[in-house]
């Protein structure tokens, strides 16, 4: 697979009014970062949720305006974020078809639905691209994968890519990939915590208190990290250099290899990429 980071030709987005239709876990996500990061203006924000109270709840806690019509919140908007359930994608883009123009962008974010299928359900040759965040963009660490679809240009790709990078890092892969990378950045945050929940636990056993060992666990997690998107190594280089010779680190890794670790989180991602080209083909 080649991948290339999105990169930095940012379109101007101050003239784009951008409606997130879906306004729910990863579309709220993604409004507050948009005003946090003030990459755009409250003004040009819109969003849809299921029930009016919560419309009225969100739209005095961002300052946004957030309704539940979506074709009328499609109408006033040059991009579409696409955030409903993936079930939903069809009969969504159904209901907002007389507000769609080859003019507007539409970009998804529900896993599995391919760019055809929303291409297909707007009935036009109307710029489609597909994205898979992750839940750190909540705290502008996340990780967004981007693909193209049939009739979406390079200026469209541009406009994606500087919406995600207000939420962490973005990546531009081929839309084959895209189960792959459901499998690996979209579930991963959850098995990257069952991983810390461990080491915190097995620092309570051997004595620490429990909150000092989920910190001791969280930053040494976060530091790991950090080490090889910074240093660029190789995590198997950056593992060598904390195992000394006939230390304690290798008595650890022989204990890991012996419990089937790697082939378990190996296993884990291949399982969670099966399942959503499951959820693709219905």
């Amino acid at each position: 697979m080649t991948s290339t980071t999105a990169s930095a030709l940012h379109p101007d987005l101050s003239q784009l009014r951008v409606a997130v239709l879906g306004a729910g876990k990863m579309g709220g996500i993604l409004l507050q970062a948009f005003l946090k990061q003030q990459i755009l203006a409250p003004e040009q924000l819109l969003g849809t949720v299921a029930h009016a109270d919560r419309a009225a709840a969100l739209s005095a806690q961002w300052g946004v305006e957030v309704s539940t019509d979506n074709l009328a919140t499609a109408q006033q908007a040059d991009v579409i974020l696409l955030g409903v359930k993936p079930y939903q994608i069809p009969d969504l883009v159904a209901a907002i078809r007389p507000a769609l123009t080859p003019q507007k962008l539409l970009i998804s974010f529900a896993a599995s639905v391919k760019t055809s299928a929303i291409e297909q359900a707007a009935g036009m040759e109307i710029p489609v691209i597909r994205t898979m965040p992750n839940t750190p963009s909540m705290l502008g660490a996340g990780i967004s994968a981007i693909c193209r679809g049939h009739y979406a240009q390079d200026e469209h790709m541009r406009i994606a890519s500087s919406i995600f990078e207000t939420v962490g890092r973005t990546v531009i892969v081929d839309e084959k990939h895209m189960d792959a990378v459901t499998g690996l950045s979209a579930s991963g945050p959850a098995f990257i915590y069952i991983i810390l929940e461990s080491l915190a636990e097995a620092g309570v056993k051997v004595g620490l208190p429990r909150d000092i060992a989920t910190l001791l666990a969280a930053q040494t997690t976060f530091g790991a990290a950090r080490m090889v998107l910074e240093t660029g190594y190789h995590p198997a280089l950056l593992k060598d250099a904390v195992t000394t010779p006939a230390g304690c680190t290798i008595d650890g890794i022989l204990e890991l290899e012996e419990g089937g670790l790697r082939v378990t989180l190996i296993k884990a991602v291949m399982r969670a990429a099966q399942r959503a080209k499951e959820l693709a083909a219905g």
